[in-house]
């Protein structure tokens, strides 16, 4: 019996494979491109996100301008200086450090635990709170310790911090020392006993204990002692004078000479905080560069071209052409190339640290206006005008970048569609041409058995 030479299944394979092939070639050239615009549109997103955080960074710290604050003699006081500051020099005395109370009362006697009313706990600035000394018995010997005192103290709900209990031993005896949390005269311990009943408890604390520690304000003088202005506080840091932060540490001896404060211009951080400026910026052009490159490789006589995502799309190549515009922007006449940042060939920018020193000798407050802010209630300079427009691109409702994205997926929506329908006309055309071929094979089979029959009556 002859053999077939056709193969139904792959003949018909071939054919509906060949019917599809320009329409599948052409859909999937469509489906990558979808999703190449759909990745490099992420992509930008994370970028002008990226850039516009950094703006942000930059505008919480109101000025690009950096100062130093120093002291002529150390050891009483520290300082710093925040953009707000005005160069020149002060006088100042330390003449008392603010403290927290402490007071310690010794060996307090055990009493028994139905003590009636709350023990009051009261701070000269009118805080208080009550502890309850009857539920306090935690190991139920029927008497209270110093140990449950303590506990009792930290834990009664009014506390909040105010106040800490511990227990203090040394040799035989015991103390119970109660520290305020805050500095200041107002800081002044007091215990309201008047709800105990007597026993020798009630007497031992009544007595107000032994001060370890003044609860006292902080003073300081601008100018000298006795004469100057003076500050007084609860806290040890002193924001008297604008834009400096002066943490005093230790008083100065009655009748010595003042320090002078020393508040000058910081160039190194001023540079600094101008350079983290260019690094954003230049991270964002980078970004655009891999998006938007054209490159060729060679190999042999073979010449291969690549392209970025963006490399002719109008919009991307708009978006480049305003960034660079908004640097050329001018505030007061100035621009910031005057203040030493400028912009390469390739678009990068870098700073000159001789002209930025330059300028701001002159005009000081220029570059702070040319910056500007990106405030999203009141941008302004450059800063501003980068936050405005990338806003165009990234805001998440009605943004460039997000309608790109819902065009993006209702064409790779579409393109799943007809990719379904030539799917199922590739099985239309299988199955007819899988019949066809069947239907030829099975003639070719009848007419090889005949041929064998004839040749072998013959």
């Amino acid at each position: 019996m002859g053999t077939s030479t056709i193969d139904p299944a792959s003949m018909a394979q071939q054919l509906a494979s060949a019917y599809v092939s320009g329409t599948q070639t052409l859909l999937s050239s469509q489906s990558t491109q979808a999703q190449s615009t759909s990745t490099a549109l992420t992509k930008l997103q994370s970028a002008l996100s990226a850039f516009n955080s950094a703006l942000g960074s930059l505008t919480t710290k109101k000025s690009v301008l950096s100062y130093t604050a120093s002291l002529s003699s150390s050891g009483y006081a520290t300082a710093t200086a925040s953009a707000t500051a005005t160069p020149g020099n002060t006088s100042v005395f330390v003449e008392q450090v603010a403290t927290a109370n402490q007071v310690a009362f010794e060996d307090l006697p055990a009493v028994p635990v139905a003590l009636g009313g709350p023990l009051v706990v009261q701070l000269a600035d009118g805080s208080n709170f009550n502890v309850n000394l009857a539920g306090a018995d935690q190991d139920g010997d029927g008497t209270l310790s110093q140990t449950e005192i303590a506990r009792a103290i930290n834990q009664a709900s009014g506390n909040g911090g105010l106040v800490s209990a511990m227990v203090v031993t040394s040799g035989s005896q015991t103390n119970l020392v109660l520290s305020a949390s805050k500095t200041g005269a107002g800081s002044a311990i007091t215990l309201d006993t008047s709800g105990l009943p007597a026993s020798t408890l009630k007497t031992a604390l009544s007595t107000g204990g032994k001060q370890l520690a003044a609860a006292q304000d902080a003073v300081m003088w601008l100018g000298a002692q006795g004469t100057g202005v003076k500050v007084q506080q609860a806290s040890n840091t002193f924001t008297a004078i604008a834009g400096v932060s002066l943490t005093v540490t230790q008083a100065q001896a009655t009748g010595s000479t003042p320090m002078t404060l020393s508040v000058a211009s910081d160039q190194s951080g001023t540079a600094g905080n101008i350079q983290k400026f260019i690094d954003a910026y230049n991270a964002l052009d980078t970004a655009l560069d891999g998006l938007t490159a054209i490159s060729t490789s060679s190999s042999g006589s073979t010449t291969t071209t690549s392209a970025g995502a963006f490399a002719n799309d109008s919009s991307v190549r708009s978006l480049r052409s305003s960034l660079s515009n908004i640097l050329r922007q001018q505030v007061g006449g100035l621009r910031l190339m005057d203040y030493g940042i400028n912009a390469s060939r390739d678009g990068q920018l870098s700073l000159d640290q001789t002209q930025l020193q330059k300028t701001l000798a002159s005009s000081p407050d220029g570059l702070d206006a040319i910056l500007g802010s990106a405030s999203t209630t009141a941008p302004t300079g450059v800063m501003g005008s980068f936050s405005t427009l990338i806003k165009q691109w990234t805001n998440s409702t009605n943004g460039l970048i997000k309608s790109r994205q819902d065009a993006v997926q209702r064409q790779q929506t579409n393109i799943s569609a007809r990719q379904t329908k030539l799917e199922g006309q590739y099985n239309l055309m299988y199955q007819r041409y899988l019949t066809q071929f069947t239907q030829l094979q099975t003639l070719q089979s009848s007419m090889s058995d005949n041929s064998s029959l004839l040749s072998s009556l013959g």
